[in-house]
Order: C-alpha cells, then sequence, then structure tokens
C-alpha cells in the first residue's frame, strides 16, 4: 500500500492564480522523497492540500489508503510545519503526551527523555515550551515525530535552525523510520542532505512537477541535484 497517492491536483487562489496544475505522484512505503522547489513553486500549498489544511479543489489524494480528509488518513501522517509555533503554555512533556493521545500512542516518556538529550536538550523536557530557543523547538518537533513513528511524516524546512549535531541524529533516526517501512517527505532546500538520504526526489516549478526521479538517476544525468535546479531554473524564464 502506497504511503501517499497524489493525482490530477490542481489548486487556485481566487479563481485566478494557478499555484498546482496536474500534479500527480506516489510516495511508496519505506521511502524518503525529498521535495524541491523555489519559493513560490507550490511546495507548501501540496502539503497543507495533502493534510486537508487547504480544500481540495481538484484531482485525489489518498495517504496510506485513506481519502486523505478522512480520520484514518489523518491519524497515519504527520506534518511538521516550517514555523516553530508551538503551544508555549505547555512543557515538552506534555505537548508530547498531547500528541501521543491525538495519534492513539503510548508515550514512552523515559524514550522521550532520552531523545532530549540526544537532541541537546538534557533536563529541559518538563520546561515549559515558552522558555525554549528557536532551535529547541524546531528539535521538539522532530522528536515528537520519532516517537510518534506514524506511516507517513512530512517534515517542511523543519530541519534549518538546528545544529550540525542534531542534524545527523536526525538523518540516522529518518533513515531508522525508512528501514522500518515508514516514509518521509522532505521539503527542504539543503540539496548534500538530499543526496545522501533520499531516494526520490520530486522537483516543482510553477506549480508544475518538472522532476520525478531516483536521486541516484538525477546525479547520474545532471551531477548533483543543485546542478539539476539551477539548471532548470537558468533555463527558464522567471517572473
Amino acid at each position: 500500500m502506497p504511503a501517499l497517492e497524489v493525482s490530477g491536483v490542481t489548486y487556485s487562489y481566487d479563481g485566478f492564480v494557478t499555484v498546482l496544475e496536474e500534479v500527480g505522484f506516489t510516495v511508496d512505503a519505506g521511502e524518503i522523497v525529498g521535495l524541491l522547489g523555489p519559493n513560490g513553486s507550490g511546495k507548501s500549498t501540496l502539503i497543507k492540500t495533502v493534510f486537508d489544511l487547504l480544500r481540495l479543489q481538484s484531482g485525489t489524494i489518498a495517504v496510506g489508503g485513506h481519502e486523505h480528509a478522512s480520520p484514518a488518513a489523518k491519524s497515519v501522517a504527520m506534518y511538521l510545519a516550517s514555523n516553530d509555533y508551538l503551544p508555549q503554555f505547555l512543557t515538552g512533556r506534555e505537548y508530547i503526551e498531547m500528541l501521543g493521545r491525538l495519534y492513539g500512542v503510548a508515550v514512552e516518556h523515559t524514550a522521550a527523555d532520552r531523545l532530549f538529550e540526544t537532541f541537546s536538550m538534557a533536563g529541559r523536557y518538563d520546561d515549559l515550551i515558552e522558555d525554549y530557543s528557536h532551535g529547541m523547538r524546531k528539535k521538539t518537533q522532530l522528536v515528537s515525530a520519532l516517537l510518534m513513528r506514524r506511516p507517513l511524516t512530512i517534515i517542511d524546512e523543519t530541519l534549518n535552525g538546528i545544529d550540525i549535531e542534531a542534524l545527523h541524529r536526525t538523518e540516522k533516526e529518518l533513515a531508522r523510520l525508512r528501514a522500518e517501512g515508514r516514509s518521509v517527505i522532505l521539503c527542504t532546500h539543503d540539496f548534500a542532505l538530499l543526496e545522501r538520504l533520499a531516494d526520490r526526489v520530486l522537483f516543482l516549478d510553477h506549480g508544475v512537477l518538472v522532476t520525478d526521479a531516483s536521486t541516484d538517476s538525477v546525479i547520474d544525468e545532471h551531477g548533483s541535484l543543485s546542478a539539476m535546479v539551477f539548471g532548470h531554473l537558468d533555463a527558464e524564464p522567471r517572473p
């Protein structure tokens, strides 16, 4: 069963500005997929549509075989947003516990505390989130995903702003998710990270899916992901 199936998705704002045009792709179970594209390419609109944060206008989306707006679909997928907006009135423990109740996961708080320590946040699990730095909030988002271990996790620029040690640990943990048959979509401008980690890449530009190919095949053809992206952008007239 694919983790995510997107078919013929088109989205327009106010009926005039088309930001997604007939986008379609599949993410298989146990696959890490990179989502690339310049600002305004439609990446965030696509992700929000997958999670029913924007109403689907045309096409179909299935998450784990379930219609994307259904409770069943929402229970098997997790979205880490690009911002670090977390409930500041909760402690890290309370936030993780709340997510566990939402997803029906019995949180092992000892394991959660250990992850906080691994991500250089030792002793902060019971502190209020309002006292966390920007980087700590980002890392709390990542820890929550590692604890919930959903069949599909979509990470939208969440890795920006975390330290190099935490990034290295995150790569190892995401690889573990893949080994367990779970899927991850990484929306990022970090080409080197995707070259190390992603099985496939999706490249959006002007709302059109320009590339859907294995990372290895893109590197074989273009030399690097950055060469593929910038070669396309240099060749296309920009608005």
